[in-house]
């Protein structure tokens, strides 16, 4: 008898139709979350560095496709300026706000040394290229458009995706960039919610305010007042998921909410995966394999459970409980 989750792999709706994963912005290897369905699954990644277009069919993943072009919204581009910054992972389509960077301490980073231009494509052109059957996991680090490109996918295909991955500024990086608040609110009125959100800090001051604090100090007190400089929040990753609802205002097949409910395990996001598996119960009426999502959710969430060391205080925190412990329950000696 096969393991459930392989027999759940080869149920008819997803064996004829694997996850399609594109990664815009890819720097290095692909996400490390999607490497239990690798196997399974078709990556799409950009390189715009690329001599040609690569694609690999014996690889980690059932076929792999790295496109050697920048991808922009415009259908009607064929080529897109890049301001090449600093730092490689700060250059951009977009020109860096050199003014409002001037209250950050990382300002040098996005430098623009250079500007070039570069071959360009679309979601919606890849989509067709390749033949591919949608987008179901988007990843977007575009560096100020990841909402303008996937509000550029087709109407079908943008409906399609079923877990979002972007990286929206809070603060102003690039000029006219899409910010977090802009992303999140389009995101749910489109039927997502959010799974995972980490925010990113950075230091608010200026170069030459820091440079005037530092003026006089010892090469040893100017190294720690930088390391110890206050941050505040600059930019955010965030994971979203479609909602079950979106897919029941859809009329969305078993195959949507089978690799719903698989990509909810890979993020451990167990609850909503409860969720998924109970809605496919009560959508599709295929108790066996509903049965199967059910012990398999169960199942991977228990082991979750055990491999999570249990939470403990800081050892700072646990310290202070204890002292004021003490001196909560310590008496006053007679005088």
């Amino acid at each position: 008898m096969k393991p459930p989750m392989e027999a759940i792999w080869d149920d008819e709706a997803l064996g004829t139709q694997p996850p399609v994963l594109v990664d815009v912005g890819a720097s290095g290897d692909p996400p490390q979350v999607w490497t239990s369905i690798a196997q399974r699954s078709v990556f799409v990644g950009f390189d715009p560095d690329l001599r040609a277009v690569r694609e690999i069919t014996e690889g980690r993943f059932r076929r792999e496709i790295m496109i050697n072009e920048a991808v922009v919204a415009d259908e009607t581009a064929a080529k897109i300026k890049l301001f090449l910054t600093h730092s490689p992972y700060c250059s951009s389509t977009l020109r860096p706000d050199a003014v409002s960077l001037a209250n950050y301490l990382f300002a040098d980073l996005f430098k623009v040394v250079g500007e070039v231009e570069v071959s360009a494509t679309t979601l919606n052109k890849i989509v067709s290229r390749f033949e591919l059957s949608g987008i179901d996991w988007l990843k977007l680090d575009t560096q100020g458009i990841d909402l303008r490109l996937f509000q550029s996918l087709e109407p079908a295909t943008r409906a399609g995706v079923l877990a979002l991955d972007i990286e929206p500024g809070l603060i102003d990086a690039y000029e006219g960039e899409d910010l977090f608040s802009d992303a999140h609110s389009c995101l749910v009125k489109s039927g997502f919610w959010l799974a995972h959100l980490d925010v990113k800090e950075t230091v608010r001051i200026r170069q030459a305010t820091l440079d005037w604090i530092l003026d006089g100090q010892s090469p040893q007190d100017a190294k720690s007042i930088v390391e110890t400089l206050d941050k505040i929040p600059g930019w955010t990753e965030a994971t979203y998921l479609r909602t079950v609802e979106s897919l029941r205002q859809r009329n969305a097949g078993r195959r949507d909410y089978l690799l719903l409910w698989i990509f909810s395990l890979i993020l451990g996001r167990f609850g909503f995966a409860f969720d998924v598996a109970a809605a496919f119960a009560q959508e599709f009426k295929d108790d066996h394999l509903s049965q199967m999502l059910k012990a398999e959710s169960l199942e991977q969430f228990r082991a979750a459970k055990l491999s999570k060391p249990p939470h403990r205080e800081p050892l700072q925190r646990r310290g202070l409980r204890a002292l004021l412990k003490s001196f909560k329950f310590r008496r006053r000696s007679p005088s």
